[in-house]
Order: C-alpha cells, then structure tokens, then sequence
C-alpha cells in the first residue's frame, strides 16, 4: 500500500548556508505579508464600493505577485522561488480556513482573520516542493538554491527506501526549532501490509495524566510529566530573558537557551508517545480508544496545563495512522461513552464517580479495580459491538452506543474478537 510518510533530520549547515535559509525563510515571511496586506486594501476598496479582485486562491495571489514582485521585492532573485509561493500557499491555505469557519464548514474553533507575520515569532519554516530536492548521500541533503547540506544524523532510512524504488520524495520543509534547523521530507512511500505480533487479541487504552495509558491488560504505562518537570528550569531561564536588553547580544543568547528548553520538552512527550503507540499498533489486531473532548477539557483551569502536557488527542491521531501500518484495526469509542462509571463485570453503571475516587467499587458484584484498569477494560468489551453483538452496544440510558470503527473486524479473526470480548 501507498502512503504518505514523513522523514525528519536534523541539519549540520554551514553559516553561509544558515544565513540562506534564515533569508528563504524570510522571504516566505515577506511574501505571506505582502499577500495579506493586498488582499486587505482589496477589501477596503471593495468596502467602498470600488469593483476589484480579491485574490482568494493560491494561483490570483501567484499572478498578483508576478506583477509586482520586480517593485516590491527587486532582490527576490536571491532566494529560491519556491520560498514566496510558501508564503502565499500559506495565506491562502489562512484565508480559506477563516472563510469556512465563518460558514460553519470546518470544526473546531472558529478561526481568526490572518494576522501579520513577525520575525522572531511563531514556526519558522519554508517549504520547497519542486527544484533540485533530493538525498544526496548518508549524511547530506539537497536543497534548491540552498546546495548540499550535511545532516547531524544518518539518512540511511529514506536512502535506503529510495534506492530501493519504494519511496518517492515529494516536498522538502525546513524549519528552525530550538536554535537548530530541521529537513522533513514528505515522500509516497509503499510499505508492506503488516501484521501485528498477537492479532487476535483485543487491547483497551484509557489515555489519562496519572499515566499516559493504562491497558487492560493491566499495564500502565508512566506519564513523563516532561513540562512539569522543566517548569522550575523555563521559569528561570524566562527571568533571565526579561532582565535583558531586547535586541542585545545577551537578550538572543537567553531567547535561544529558553527556546532549547522547550524543544525538549517537545521531544521528550513525543519520544512516549511514538513508542506507545509503536508498541499497541505492532502488538495487538485490534485497539480501542476514547474519543475524548479534549478542549472541553481544557477550560479546566486546575488541569489544562497537565492536560496539554499529556497530548491526549495525540494518541488517538497516531493510532489512526499507525494501525493501518502494522495491520491493527482502531475502534473508537463514543465521546460520552461511561467506560469509567461502568462495571467491567456485571455492566452496572454508577450515576457518578468524581476524579477523586481512584479506585472503582462496584456495589453489584462486589469489584474492587484501579479506575482507569475498569475503563480500559470496558473499552476492549466494546469490540464485540462492532463485531456483531447487542447487548454490549448499550449506553447508560439503554441506547445504542455503537463506537465508529477506522476499520471493520476482519472475518477470519471476527469469531476471536467475540471471544475476548464475551
């Protein structure tokens, strides 16, 4: 099967190479800038009855800058073209989202009017996607206009597969994060269907902040609390910045200091993470999670932090392409669904059960189970809804609670999954 894959290394570049990317990716700052100031005079003018052309789309803002670029930007011959179709890319990709949800098209929060891009502020990135764009050998890259840049790490994954034929590079981002600079490169990649170790058997994961997952296997898997545990170091590396000199040698070096912190913090959530699901997705044939409100969860203001430093609704997004990978199948569970409240013994449902209860105590049959071991064991029940069965289908006010499976159960393996389930 064909997919799309991405693969991330870090750069090594030299400081003349370093001072062409940071002016491709400030050419791309100027162009979304520039594109968004026309596009609001535009709208002025339109405003005041005048008849004039918005340009919306990606292809009126390209023909816009053709025009104009000999006046705008006479140097725009220093950098690669593709770093001013970025920026306009990325104000028409803004434009469009604010347009939709304004119509109520899109979900989520309703998006903002694109504002201004400052230097200093934000993801720093520019994004190629035709030119000269390839993998030059295990530990240099190629970029258009940039050259042969050396990797800080091995290519040995992608070159191998495109030596191979099996990979097929389609765009090329770069971007600056924490002081240092990163290629990811987008590529069709065709992988072999996989098959997971045990793929009869049925796994529930109840995502939380005391630990990240808990199975119903039992197994618990820690939470690395990374924000929490660097909070003490960004508090005062964020005092230092603010007794400085913005724009002061000192001021950057203190900015950069704060920025490596958060980089790895990043990294060090996304290090569980990938090996979490890494290991339900190659382990298991089929996976069940919630479908948690995570922003409802959010206005809490006593657990937003702890939330946003768990990236619970990150486990469900690489579940959803992961499992395909290894050929698990992922089973979500309903948003409102009592995996919690509910006996995983009897079926009992409790009217409430508050966050302070860490222990579930059933009055019906007598259980005593860690809180969380019960829901991740109610949601591996929840297979047997999607294979076939009724009576586990049922919610609390005896409705059907049917979860929307990724995938259906295979046939073969669907009589094993009853079994587990039952």
């Amino acid at each position: 099967m064909k997919v799309l894959q991405a693969y991330r290394f870090a750069l090594d570049p030299t400081p003349r190479q370093e001072r062409a990317l940071a002016s491709h990716v400030g050419a791309r700052r100027f162009a979304f800038n520039w594109g968004l100031a026309l596009v609001k005079e535009r709208l002025e003018a339109r405003a005041r009855g005048e008849d004039v052309e918005v340009p919306w789309t990606l292809p009126a803002l390209r023909r816009e800058w053709n025009r104009q670029k000999h006046v705008v930007a006479p140097w725009w011959r220093e950098n690669s073209k593709e770093a001013y179709a970025s920026g306009l890319d990325g104000l028409a990709r803004a434009l469009q989202n604010w347009s939709k949800s304004r119509k109520g098209e899109r979900k989520g929060r309703r998006v903002g009017f694109p504002r201004f891009r400052k230097k200093g502020r934000g993801r720093e990135s520019v994004r190629f996607t035709t030119g000269a764009i390839r993998v030059d050998d295990k530990s240099h890259v190629v970029l258009p206009r940039i050259g042969r840049v050396k990797t800080h790490e091995p290519t040995t994954a992608l070159l191998r597969r495109i030596e191979a034929g099996t990979a097929r590079i389609l765009s090329a981002t770069v971007a600056r994060e924490g002081g240092r600079w990163f290629v990811s490169f987008t590529c069709e990649v065709e992988r072999q269907p996989g098959r997971p170790r045990f793929p009869w058997r049925v796994v529930g994961v109840d995502a939380g902040v005391k630990h990240l997952a808990v199975l119903s296997t039992g197994e618990k898997w820690p939470n690395p609390r990374s924000l929490e545990e660097a909070l003490r170091k960004i508090a005062r590396s964020s005092r230092a910045l603010a007794r400085r000199q913005k724009g002061s040698r000192g001021w950057h070096k203190a900015r950069r200091r704060l920025a490596r912190l958060h980089a790895r913090v990043r990294n060090l959530r996304q290090d569980a993470l990938h090996k979490l699901i890494h290991h339900l997705a190659s382990t298991y044939g089929v996976v069940v999670v919630e479908q948690l409100h995570v922003a409802g969860m959010m206005k809490n203001r006593r657990l937003a932090r702890v939330l946003a430093d768990a990236a619970l609704a990150e486990i469900r997004r690489q579940l959803s392409y992961k499992c395909p990978w290894h050929g698990a199948v992922l089973v979500e569970a309903p948003p409102f669904y009592p995996s919690g409240k509910r006996c995983s013994r009897c079926g009992s449902v409790k009217p409430s059960l508050p966050l302070s209860q860490r222990v579930f105590r059933c009055e019906e049959c007598g259980l005593v189970l860690d809180r969380d071991e019960n829901a991740a064991r109610n949601l591996a029940a929840l297979v047997a809804a999607v294979a076939g069965s009724g009576p586990e289908t049922k919610n609390a006010r005896g409705r059907d609670g049917r979860p929307a499976a990724r995938q259906a159960i295979p046939e073969e393996t669907g009589s094993r999954h009853r079994r587990m389930a039952g």
